[in-house]
């Protein structure tokens, strides 16, 4: 992705090598219920199928930023910014409305959020009640070296994706779904989780699509790799379990990258309803 001259955001609030107090990891915060039922209020790239068999994250503690960290901060903060461009136009052009950018939170290991804690190993993710992205840098490692997604523009989606999370709670969907999962079953709450994550990685096609001027060649094999990577199929199968579909949240390797596709390809949000798609 080429990105030599482009802003940096403004939006980014850096907590790398702060010391996290007033609670553990996993335990009950501010509003821990919401860090129980995960994505009863996280929404993001949850990688835990990869957790330890208790279910938990493993402890970390707030890592000293190194050099490859500050480099990804910057990286992160540029990829933002062209996130704020391509919202503010769609939504001007296809909503007729203005966009509100939210923050984005760098952390490094452990961190706090209204939506309760979290840890590099849960992932990236979205609290909608501050209305701000959360990433831990060293989650880029991850994704490349654990996960298999390796490349700028893999690391580029998982931005765009949180920031695709943000869309949805600016146009209301987000508080939509999390009253639905109130009151539904936990296999009810997992499959409209799936459609939540689907139109989420739609979106994130369309701000790539918007971005085509910044594009390398092979930067969207990247994107789809990541996002097949990424499936919970995958991710179970790593993990050494037999995929279980009602247990799924984001959706499958082929959901993920084909709903991807389908935004890059259209560029309209109404290509990304995966709440009235009969075939997700």
């Amino acid at each position: 992705m080429r990105l030599r001259g482009v802003r940096g955001s403004r939006n980014v609030e850096d907590r790398r090598g702060r010391s996290m107090s007033g609670g553990s990891v996993g335990g009950i915060g501010i509003v821990g219920v919401l860090v129980v039922l995960a994505l009863g209020y996280f929404t993001g790239l949850d990688v835990s199928p990869l957790l330890n068999d208790t279910g938990a994250a493993p402890q970390q503690q707030s890592r000293p930023v190194s050099p490859e960290d500050e480099a990804a901060g910057v990286f992160v903060s540029q990829v933002l910014a062209t996130t704020e461009q391509v919202w503010d136009g769609i939504f001007r052009d296809q909503l007729g409305q203005p966009y509100t950018p939210p923050v984005l939170v760098l952390f490094s290991g452990v961190t706090q959020s209204p939506c309760g804690n979290a840890s590099g190993a849960t992932g990236p993710f979205y609290c909608p009640a501050d209305q701000k992205a959360y990433l831990d840098t060293g989650f880029f490692v991850t994704l490349s070296r654990q996960l298999g997604a390796s490349g700028d523009f893999a690391a580029a989606y998982v931005v765009a994706h949180e920031v695709a999370h943000h869309v949805q709670n600016e146009l209301g969907i987000l508080g939509e779904v999390n009253t639905y999962r109130q009151q539904a079953s936990e296999v009810q709450a997992n499959a409209i989780t799936v459609r939540l994550e689907l139109q989420a990685d739609c979106l994130s096609g369309i701000w790539a699509r918007a971005v085509d001027g910044l594009l390398e060649p092979g930067d969207i094999d990247e994107a789809l790799n990541a996002a097949r990577q990424i499936g919970d199929d995958t991710l179970q199968r790593r993990a050494g379990r037999a995929p279980q579909p009602h247990t799924f949240t984001h959706g499958t390797s082929d959901q993920r990258s084909r709903w991807f596709a389908t935004g890059f390809k259209s560029g309209n949000l109404r290509s990304c309803d995966t709440f009235s798609a009969e075939r997700l």
